[in-house]
């Protein structure tokens, strides 16, 4: 019971505190809901008719009364404070793999390049029998991945079942500080033109992206860059800043926070002397683009320092702080928004109009404002940074996220791998029409749901038709629609061919070559990537861009 009245007392003495600069009738208010909550929890735990959770109850109002703000405000109790790390570091303790679930038991499914796992030549498909001498049976993914990390230096002993052999092995690994480095793949994509892929913004962003851009022009010839911003939910803001600096001007506005009071406002400057501020550059984007991502890509937009190519942003304006709070817990709450050096702030206004993943949806034109560029260019607010050069990207079908989500791509990988002991180079690795013959004769033997999309529809209006009484005649008519939308399994993978075989080629590069070898798979048909080539091979065409007036 003293505990309930600690949490009490430190959950009133909080909010009090956070509200001292509010008005002595807001501090009154904030009291008086802060002392009925304690009292109805007090009342709750002592006596409801059955066993009461208290720490369950006080979580889920907490997570309740922050939802009611928005999606980025949070409670990190301790045990998540691991997360956190990674999040702001890119860096944890462990052996360096991912690991999943299988029919099997768990097995490591993807070692990361040049860390433990990888090094001991553990490799996709290998079976986790035990860790540290507790057996895997019954653990989840997520107990195993706890298990195997620690702090670096310290020893993790295995029992792997290795799927090439079938043979018992007992493996010793010495953790190591696993970091995501936020360049995932750097390299040269055409004549004189450089290609850098940032996945985040932690700790030290910056200098990878220093490092990157200086070895690419190290090698002679980088005349023209391309970053890559697709994907990337963003990060710390300073690491933005950074990477804004080596093609900006020193001491350049590129982004402001503006809070609650003006003492909170803060304006942030390039602080480092640049690298190189002429050269061409385009950025690719896409809905998955957020965050820091929205303020790189808007502040070299709004500065005519570059060309954005892809799909509206994400529409994430919001700046996050952590504040310690009792028991090691954290607060993740937001205090700012971002403003961009137009003036136009990333968020999207709207919270109603949201697509399935939170990106921003459709916004009323009546919520857009139109601001200019530093060259007189029309932008607009309301969500997210539109490109200048919109180019949409198909989704996958449904036969594909079918095959994805229930692993089948990555099995298959496993089994090529068991026949192969190299391919080549993943620019020019590619499936033979044979091996795809293969692929779908492993899939006869496989359970999965390979309806199309028009055949789930079909279904769902039949069944509609049936309950809402429609006759017979028309029962019949979709009964025969339904009968031609239906496919079959082996013809339909063969109608998704360019489809899948492009994934498994993916998957497969990656079990070759790690991360990079996927990210290079994958850029041979990227229509986005081929269009940036296009505008910097043009420089009349790429001077016209950031000159024109014209968008929205």
């Amino acid at each position: 019971m003293r505990k309930i009245f600690r949490i009490g007392a430190s959950f009133s003495a909080l909010f009090l505190l956070s509200f001292g600069l509010n008005a002595q009738s807001t501090d009154f208010k904030a009291g008086k809901y802060i002392d009925l909550f304690h009292d109805v929890l007090r009342e709750v735990a002592v006596f409801y008719v059955d066993t009461v959770q208290i720490g369950t109850l006080v979580n889920e109002a907490i997570e309740s009364m922050l939802e009611q703000l928005d999606p980025y405000t949070e409670l990190i109790p301790e045990e998540e404070s691991e997360s956190l790390e990674l999040m702001t570091t890119g860096s944890y303790g462990g052996v360096g793999s991912y690991i999943k679930g299988s029919p099997k038991g768990v097995v490591f499914s993807e070692p990361y390049e040049n860390y433990p796992a990888a090094k001991a030549g553990i490799v996709p498909g290998d079976e986790i029998l035990e860790i540290d001498g507790v057996s895997t049976a019954g653990l989840s993914t997520d107990e195993c991945s706890n298990a195997m990390k620690g702090k670096p230096n310290t020893e993790v002993r295995f029992k792997i079942k290795k799927v090439r052999t079938g043979e018992v092995v007992d493996l010793v690994l010495t953790r190591e500080r696993i970091h995501f480095s936020d360049i995932t793949y750097y390299g040269m994509v055409g004549e004189g033109i450089g290609y850098i892929r940032i996945a985040g913004f932690t700790m030290g962003g910056g200098n990878d992206l220093r490092r990157a851009f200086l070895e690419l022009k190290s090698g002679g010839g980088l005349s023209k860059l391309i970053l890559d911003l697709r994907g990337n939910g963003g990060g710390l803001l300073e690491e933005a800043v950074n990477m804004l600096g080596m093609f900006l001007p020193r001491g350049t506005e590129v982004v402001s926070a503006r809070g609650r009071y003006p003492q909170q406002n803060v304006f942030y400057k390039t602080k480092e002397e640049p690298i190189d501020v002429n050269i061409p550059i385009v950025l690719l984007v896409n809905r998955g683009s957020a965050s820091s991502s929205e303020i790189l890509a808007g502040a070299m937009q709004d500065l005519d320092r570059g060309v954005i190519i892809g799909t509206r942003t994400f529409g994430k304006g919001l700046v996050q702080s952590i504040r310690p709070l009792n028991y090691n817990a954290k607060l993740k709450i937001t205090m700012a928004k971002y403003y961009i050096p137009s003036g136009r702030c990333v968020q999207a206004i709207d919270y109603s109009h949201r697509n399935e993943d939170g990106s921003v949806g459709a916004i009323p034109d009546s919520l857009i404002k139109e601001f200019t560029t530093k060259n007189g260019r029309s932008v607009f607010d309301g969500g997210g940074i539109t490109p200048d050069e919109k180019i949409e990207i198909g989704g996958y079908s449904r036969m594909a996220i079918e095959l994805i989500s229930r692993g089948l791509i990555w099995d298959y990988m496993v089994q090529y791998t068991l026949k192969h002991d190299q391919i080549v180079t993943p620019e020019l690795f590619a499936l033979t029409d044979d091996e795809y013959n293969d692929f779908i004769t492993f899939m006869e033997q496989q359970e999965f749901d390979g309806r199309s999309a028009t055949e789930v529809m079909m279904e769902q209006l039949l069944t509609m038709a049936k309950r809402e009484g429609y006759d017979s005649l028309v029962v019949q008519q979709l009964n025969d629609i339904k009968k031609i939308t239906t496919g079959d399994r082996s013809k339909d993978l063969l109608r998704h061919k360019t489809e899948v075989k492009r994934l498994l080629e993916e998957e497969i590069c990656a079990t070759y070559y790690y991360q990079k070898g996927r990210i290079r798979s994958m850029l041979r048909n990227d229509i986005q990537l081929n269009r940036a080539i296009e505008i910097l091979s043009d420089c009349q065409e790429y001077s016209n861009i950031l000159s024109q007036n014209d968008k929205k």
